[in-house]
């Protein structure tokens, strides 16, 4: 399963997504064989998770897709009856939005770089992993965007770049740079570039254009080829930062680092900006995702007002 995920080139966070449903497959099978696995097992795994361990609609896909690949590229059959089982109910949930003015409290209780990282994400509506894997070259403050490369769905788009944050993030380059001088000096490998990229140029993990925008302090085994290099910095230093900084604020909203990319969507909608718009900055496949932020926008009511504030 590992040999066929990694020759598709699928990024390691689906790799090991689909190796923790596979085990846990594995688990409520108690150990049988691949060979004796049929579409009813399928199916009846599906309907365990959505009967008795109530997962989302989401997470029940998520594990079917995943079973799905092993079926077809591990055992290599094609089963065509695994709608059978029960789905779980499809719920419809608002994104927790902040306010401008909490959005600056919980940044400014954030110290560099992570509070940086927050103003990138909020700023240009970066997904986590998005803001996480930022190169030099992808920040363009001349031409005023930013790239995302690969993001969800292997997909690269550009979104906006905030002019404010050009001085922040010249003095942060400057640390940056220090530490890429110090890599070099010291002749460590270069950062990981995606895999066809690593094969056709291979020296260019060592230059500077390539190298993280938010690079982690220390050195660390690459999970995939062992090799001990600089990595960007991992997603629960900022996750906590955040919740510590949402705490200290005093917010009550369950509010996460994804938060700033909902507020983002939403306050661009409450300018006036149009859907579209919204939704190629956000980087979205399909419109309907981004209307979900018309539901939140305190500023796209039509007018309507409530009879209890009406006078008398």
């Amino acid at each position: 399963m590992v040999r066929i995920l990694r020759l598709k080139h699928l990024s390691l966070r689906t790799e090991r997504s689909y190796l923790l449903w596979l085990r846990q497959f594995r688990a409520y099978l108690r150990d049988r064989l691949p060979s004796s696995l049929q579409s009813d097992d399928v199916r009846n795994f599906l309907t365990h998770l959505a009967v008795e361990r109530k997962v989302a609609a989401a997470t029940q896909n998520q594990a079917f897709n995943a079973l799905l690949f092993f079926l077809r590229n591990a055992l290599n059959r094609n089963p065509t009856d695994l709608n059978g089982s029960v789905r779980a109910k499809c719920r419809r949930r608002l994104p927790v939005v902040l306010t401008q003015q909490e959005v600056r409290q919980v940044i400014s209780r954030m110290p560099n770089p992570y509070g940086l990282m927050a103003r990138f994400i909020y700023g240009c509506g970066l997904r986590l992993q998005e803001c996480l894997e930022l190169r030099i070259k992808d920040v363009d403050f001349e031409r005023g965007f930013l790239t995302v490369r690969a993001g969800k769905g292997d997909k690269d788009h550009q979104t906006v770049l905030p002019e404010i944050l050009l001085n922040d993030w010249l003095t942060h380059l400057s640390s940056v740079k220090s530490l890429f001088d110090k890599d070099r000096a010291e002749n460590q490998p270069g950062v990981a570039l995606p895999t066809a990229l690593e094969q056709k140029y291979p020296n260019a993990g060592a230059q500077w254009g390539w190298f993280w925008a938010f690079p982690a302090p220390t050195l660390s085994i690459d999970p995939r080829s062992h090799i001990v290099r600089r990595h960007f910095q991992h997603p629960s230093s900022l996750q906590k930062c955040f919740r510590t900084a949402v705490r200290d604020a005093g917010l009550v909203k369950p509010a996460s680092i994804h938060t700033l990319r909902h507020s983002f969507a939403t306050h661009l909608l409450e300018d006036g900006y149009d859907i579209r718009t919204i939704q190629e900055l956000l980087g979205h496949q399909d419109v309907r995702t981004t209307m979900i932020y018309t539901h939140v926008a305190v500023k796209n009511r039509l007018g309507v007002r409530s009879p209890l504030d009406s006078p008398v």
